[in-house]
């Protein structure tokens, strides 16, 4: 989704990348407007003491919470209270939970089911059970470096992981023969865009840099022997770009 209006991030400082905070900033900032940006942390930590100057540079507001007793978390709780207060505002239409614990799987879940949209940010290690509770979740590892540099090196680190690059491809082949059985048109063709918002609702964490694409239609064209591609104009200039499954 690239048209959301009124998004609210929600950062956790203890389970997340201080190096890659620009780069959610970037990623989320495709999806449509920011206008809330929230850090929750005890910023009295040795751990944290470097978060200051990105803070101020990315105009993100720091939150603070103390730990109230030693050796229990209290930032979760903070960021939870926050988001549901903001929830009940009425006046956002997705939240992005910057995160790698699986603790806010239930904030996740109650997000999803007032309406609104919801993105996790977190890395491959986060629990699936928090990742599917969200609409989108956008994987750390995924995020930067130059997209075409990226995908390149993720190419020959996939090379190395064949047996696992095959599982996970297989799983989405599936699910592009699903959305190949469930909407096709009158010709037998699939449009690729309804495609991948078909997987992106199975699976969100499903994205193509994980496997070394940046587009559907890249992965598409690597298995010819799977998929028949075709091009043709729609309205204006766009151009629309569909597939269909070959008989085994």
């Amino acid at each position: 989704m690239d048209n959301l209006q009124r998004i609210a991030v929600l950062i956790d400082a203890d389970n997340t990348q201080i190096g890659k905070i620009e780069f959610v900033i970037r990623e989320i900032s495709t999806r449509g407007r920011i206008v809330v940006k929230r850090a929750y942390g005890n910023w009295q930590k040795d751990t944290l003491k470097n978060w200051e100057y990105e803070l101020k540079r990315l105009a993100i507001k720091a939150e603070q919470q103390f730990d109230y007793v030693s050796g229990k978390n209290a930032t979760d709780m903070a960021l939870v209270i926050d988001t549901i207060d903001l929830l009940h505002s009425g006046i956002y239409d997705a939240f992005v939970i910057v995160a790698s614990d699986s603790d806010y799987t239930p904030l996740a879940i109650k997000l999803h089911e007032s309406g609104v949209y919801v993105m996790g940010v977190g890395e491959k290690k986060t629990a699936e059970a928090f990742r599917n509770a969200c609409d989108e979740f956008i994987l750390l590892e995924n995020l930067g470096k130059p997209a075409r540099e990226e995908v390149n090196k993720k190419k020959v680190a996939l090379a190395k992981e064949e047996n696992s690059r095959n599982r996970d491809m297989e799983a989405i082949h599936k699910l592009l023969e699903i959305a190949y059985d469930t909407y096709q048109d009158d010709d037998g063709f699939v449009n690729v865009s309804s495609a991948g918002t078909y997987i992106k609702r199975t699976k969100p964490d499903f994205d193509l840099r994980t496997f070394g694409y940046l587009k559907l239609p890249e992965l598409l064209a690597d298995f010819p022997e799977r998929y028949e591609i075709k091009r043709y104009r729609g309205k204006g200039t766009v151009t629309i770009i569909a597939y269909k499954c070959k008989q085994s």
